[in-house]
């Protein structure tokens, strides 16, 4: 393998990257203590990095070159589409040590990365967060970057090779994860590691698997059992500093968050408004430049920092969270109302009958924000977890959920992208949790369960399993087509051989409109024969293009 980064690699880290993150955003929640328990780092992290690769993906389809652009435009586009999706603290720190990467990049004008030049970046992107910061604490992912940058800087001046470099980034950020309790009181009174920290020692893993060429291990569940070393470490932090058993925490400090984008402005207006904001409250970011900057801080009176804003340049995407009122929302019960996505007539009234609004969507007719926010407004609830069901429809969903919270509605996104996983989460609902403790569960089964599909081509296509013809079953494994067959049943059993390969104790198998009779059946029969301990569920779903849908959890 040679040993270079090239711009298929850039792609590649984007998106185990996220993945990762996704996979483990609730856990990372939970550790959430610092500056503010708000229990939101591992959803802001997520979702910087989801919204950041959207609009790469918008932005290279419109020019054409989705997929083939070069690493320095790889780059430049994701530097500034980073520092947009950026949301809350750990976002936007985060966003800076992506910056920094691509910044090296950018200026070397790099057609790919050698392993000098990786350890630049490393080093590039810690710094660069740190210079974002305010008033720098360590204890947090601040430390945690530098850590793995360091690491990286003694690797390759020793000689060592790209698999090296991003081996020893991954060993020091999780050690220097494990010692963040001993630096920050919060984090030893709640017997856990940093937050964002833990979000860092993601995209490093992820990295060092792009690296050594095992990004291809998993899809939409990566990591979920990568890791384990580093996680076992997450919240045995009580015992390794001599910290009390983990305890509530409760919100000190300034009451709002501000976070706003402020374009027309220049360096001297940007300085004036770092002064004015360093006045008003803490943790203070100000980052990017020049035409764009995004800004975020603590404070009391959340008008006054707006304001500032204003005379600044001009604010755009102001959001204000009320920050006590998070942190109480996360223990407090109340009903809570599920809107789902249903991709067939049977689906739709499983849904139903478990409580959840369904929404309709298919081929012509996707999920939009304003049905999903209709359809959460009907519930009656104040609180509300939409299950899209559907990878589309993910991001219709996070534009409902800002939607609603200007209207005073608090919705929760599960990141179920299919069927068998909005089922998953569903399953796990009880309305005697909290509200946030049930999106810990229900996002956990979601992500827990890998998904697959068989289906019929209609056209002649590409795929990452060879060129389809009209006729062709493909076998669909975590959202891509990972083989080409003949036979709906025999292809059916080699996705669930591949899904059952990590193991499982519950398939779901949910047929469609066009399902050939006893397909379910045949196939459930058979994997009793074959795995006798796993227990088989079948519904009739009734979604049109993929004849029968399966869940491993």
């Amino acid at each position: 393998m040679p040993d270079v980064f090239t711009a298929d690699d850039a792609r590649h880290w984007a998106l185990l990257t996220r993945a990762a993150l996704a996979a483990r955003r609730t856990e990372i929640d939970e550790l959430n203590v610092f500056p503010v328990p708000d229990g939101d780092t591992g959803t802001n992290l997520y979702l910087t990095l989801d919204g950041a690769i959207d609009d790469v993906v918008a932005t290279h389809g419109a020019r054409g070159v989705l997929g083939t652009a070069d690493l320095v435009e790889e780059c430049r586009t994701l530097r500034r589409a980073v520092l947009m999706a950026a949301r809350g603290n750990s976002g936007v720190i985060m966003s800076q040590v992506v910056g920094g990467v691509c910044d090296v990049v950018v200026e070397r004008e790099a057609a790919e990365v050698d392993t000098a030049l990786l350890v630049e970046c490393l080093e590039r992107g810690a710094a660069k967060a740190r210079s974002s910061v305010a008033h720098p604490q360590e204890g947090t992912i601040l430390t945690v970057a530098d850590a793995a940058a360091a690491a990286a800087r003694a690797a390759g001046d020793a000689g060592g090779s790209m698999a090296k470099v991003s081996a020893a980034a991954v060993e020091a950020a999780t050690e220097a994860l494990a010692r963040t309790p001993e630096q920050l009181p919060a984090l030893a009174r709640a017997g856990v590691v940093d937050a964002g920290g833990a979000g860092c020692v993601l995209l490093l893993e992820a990295l060092h698997r792009v690296v050594t060429g095992d990004w291809t291990a998993s899809a939409d569940g990566l990591l979920t059992t990568a890791s384990d070393d580093a996680r076992s470490e997450w919240r045995a932090t009580d015992r390794a500093v001599g910290a009390p058993p983990t305890e509530e925490v409760t919100a000190d400090g300034p009451a709002f968050e501000v976070m706003f984008l402020l374009t027309d402005t220049d360096a001297d207006a940007v300085r004036g408004l770092t002064t004015a904001l360093d006045r008003l409250g803490d943790s203070l970011l100000v980052v990017g430049g020049p035409d764009l900057w995004n800004v975020h801080v603590h404070v009391d009176d959340a008008g006054a920092a707006v304001e500032a804003g204003i005379a600044a340049g001009r604010p755009e995407r102001i959001r204000i969270t009320h920050l006590p009122s998070q942190v109480a929302a996360r223990e407090e019960v109340v009903a809570l109302g599920v809107v789902a996505g249903a991709s067939g007539p049977g689906v739709a009234t499983l849904l139903e009958e478990a409580g959840a609004v369904a929404v309709a969507f298919g081929p012509g007719r996707r999920l939009s924000a304003n049905h999903l926010l209709e359809a959460a407004r009907g519930t009656g609830a104040s609180a509300v977890v939409l299950l899209p069901a559907d990878p589309d429809g993910l991001m219709a969903a996070e534009v409902a959920s800002e939607a609603a919270a200007g209207d005073g509605l608090e919705v929760h996104v599960v990141p179920a992208r299919t069927t068998v996983q909005a089922l998953a989460a569903l399953a796990v609902l009880d309305p005697e949790r909290s509200v946030h403790a049930n999106v810990v569960a229900m996002t956990g089964a979601a992500v827990a369960t890998r998904h697959g599909a068989v289906s019929v081509a209609t056209k002649e296509a590409l795929t990452w399993a060879g060129v389809c013809h009209p006729g062709d079953v493909l076998g669909i494994v975590d959202g891509d087509v990972a083989f080409l067959g003949s036979d709906l049943a025999d292809s059916a059993r080699d996705v669930l051989e591949r899904l059952l390969s990590a193991g499982g104790e519950l398939v779901t198998l949910v047929t469609g409109e066009d399902a050939e009779p006893g397909l379910a059946e045949r196939t459930a029969a058979r994997l009793g024969r074959e795995r006798p301990e796993v227990e088989v569920v079948v519904i009739d779903g009734g979604q049109p293009v993929y004849p029968l849908l399966i869940g491993v959890e």
